[in-house]
């Protein structure tokens, strides 16, 4: 069975509203067709985000080149995922180096595998439910451990959820007795998330030289010199710590000087479809303003809003941050320290002004653009600002990758490193990165290697200094005592 994944356009009745997914086509006895439990299944879930959609075709993916490597090996369902995930785990190669399926799959992640199997069960669940076919991973009962940790973490789930004091000890309980027949694998826990913050001595480096432009000649003016664009984008994250996603969202609306201060950008990320829409356009068949963004886009520029696109050119994820105003549906960046909002508003209008020589046309409200020819004044990609992150990080002599810091997602750290540092409240962490969650934030403000590795240093230092401890014990003598308490025990115990 070969398949293709394909862009798909979906209209499920007589209007002009369509869903576009990306799914499976595959060719199965010389017959060619969508994969149609898939595309039903996407399409009940089609409001999950884009990288649930990937993962799930990926799993189906894998799942299908299995199957077409081993289709006559098992004799049930339930044996056949059972090896496929032991596939997964451990991976197809034999010791010889060998593997007669030609699949020749490394072992993944355990993270990776979990959460590609878990897709898979839950696909399967809903195919046994509405087409009355067996389930790859079925319930069975837990055994006696099994049962002891399935309460345990229903209990912790409960205990953490906002509404946890409603559920039902019965239903804890009877769901607890049951657990699906491929278990998951654990994964290594760690103190660390893997993503180092952005280090701060390199910020202004990376503004000023990685982001600045050359030619041959070397006579750009100072409008020309700099890629503004890019380093907006960049200070929104570094110095407003929001996502590299929300970026995109930012209309040329939502950047104004502040009030009490016109030196200071103020700066609003609307919900890019509930957010209020601006009060410059009226609905033609009511003569009314319209109330959200979705309809903005819809009814003025014929568009959707970033996060509802498959392609990757114009899709934009959105995350479901903490409002900061729940009537209009938007959250502000706050700067932190605050000259970061000071020379925002110096690197917003290069920016603007750099649109305005470029003749961008009025052809959508979002605010960063693409200047290339063949796209010119179309939606900046994030794939773009990433290629360009990446050459401007390397320019500078850094290295590209989480664990030094050095992606998108660095700068986003950075400003949660600064807060931990300034003992900023928690709640107030929490407004400034726009959790949902108080300890969602734990992840940016946990210690990193390096400064704990410093307090430990400076403190046994201070240990040096003032106290003496028992570090150069006589093992032997330290064992002789031991046995000695042991005999002492036992004698007593006998008597």
């Amino acid at each position: 069975m070969r398949y293709v994944r394909v862009l798909t356009k979906t209209y499920e009745d007589n209007t002009g509203r369509s869903t576009d997914l990306y799914s499976l086509l595959v060719e199965h006895n010389g017959e060619t067709s969508l994969l149609h439990p898939l595309h039903e299944y996407q399409l009940k879930n089609h409001e999950m985000s884009k990288s649930w959609h990937n993962k799930l075709i990926q799993a189906v993916e894998l799942i299908l080149d299995y199957l077409n490597a081993n289709q006559h090996y098992f004799s049930s369902p339930k044996a056949f995922f059972e090896s496929f995930a032991k596939s997964m785990h451990s991976g197809t190669i034999g010791e010889d180096g060998y593997d007669p399926s030609g699949l020749y799959w490394l072992p993944k992640r355990t993270t990776t595998a979990n959460n590609l199997l878990h897709s898979l069960t839950q696909f399967s669940d809903w195919m046994a439910q509405n087409y009355n076919v067996k389930p790859l991973n079925p319930w069975r009962n837990a055994t006696s451990y099994e049962e002891r940790l399935n309460w345990m973490a229903q209990n912790n789930k409960s205990h953490r959820s906002f509404l946890g004091h409603l559920d039902s000890s019965l239903k804890t309980s009877e769901t607890a007795k049951k657990a699906r027949n491929v278990k998951q694998g654990r994964s290594p826990s760690s103190d660390n998330s893997g993503t180092k913050a952005f280090p701060e001595d390199k910020i202004h480096e990376l503004l000023w030289e990685g982001f600045k432009k050359t030619n041959k000649k070397n006579d750009l003016s100072f409008l020309e010199s700099y890629n503004w664009r890019d380093i907006a984008i960049t200070i929104l994250m570094h110095g407003g710590g929001i996502r590299h996603c929300e970026a995109y969202h930012l209309w040329v609306h939502d950047v104004m000087p502040d009030p009490y201060d016109p030196n200071l950008a103020l700066v609003r990320i609307y919900h890019p479809i509930d957010g209020d829409a601006p009060n410059d356009f009226k609905n033609p068949s009511n003569g009314r303003y319209l109330t959200n963004r979705e309809a903005y886009l819809g009814i003025k520029y014929g568009m959707l809003p970033r996060n509802k696109y498959a392609d990757k050119r114009r899709y934009a994820g959105w995350k479901n941050p903490k409002m900061s105003d729940e009537q209009q549906n938007y959250m502000q960046v706050f700067w932190f320290p605050r000259q970061w909002g000071f020379l925002f508003m110096q690197v917003w209008k290069m920016y603007m002004a750099q649109r305005l020589r470029e003749n961008i046309p009025d052809t959508h409200p979002f605010a960063f653009v693409s200047f290339q020819d063949k796209v010119k004044g179309d939606m900046y990609s994030m794939q773009s600002f990433k290629e360009s992150h990446a050459k401007a990080v390397e320019k500078i002599g850094l290295t590209v990758g989480k664990m030094h810091g050095t992606t998108e997602h660095g700068h986003r750290h950075a400003w949660g490193q600064r807060g931990s540092i300034a003992n900023l409240d928690r709640p107030v962490m929490q407004a400034g990165l726009h959790h949902n969650s108080e300890e969602s934030q734990d992840v940016y403000t946990e210690p990193t290697i390096d400064s704990v590795t410093r307090a430990l240093t400076k403190a046994s230092e201070v240990l040096e200094n003032g106290i003496q401890l028992p570090m150069n014990v006589d093992i032997d003598a330290w064992f002789n005592q031991e046995r000695k308490l042991q005999k002492k025990w036992i004698q007593r115990g006998k008597k």
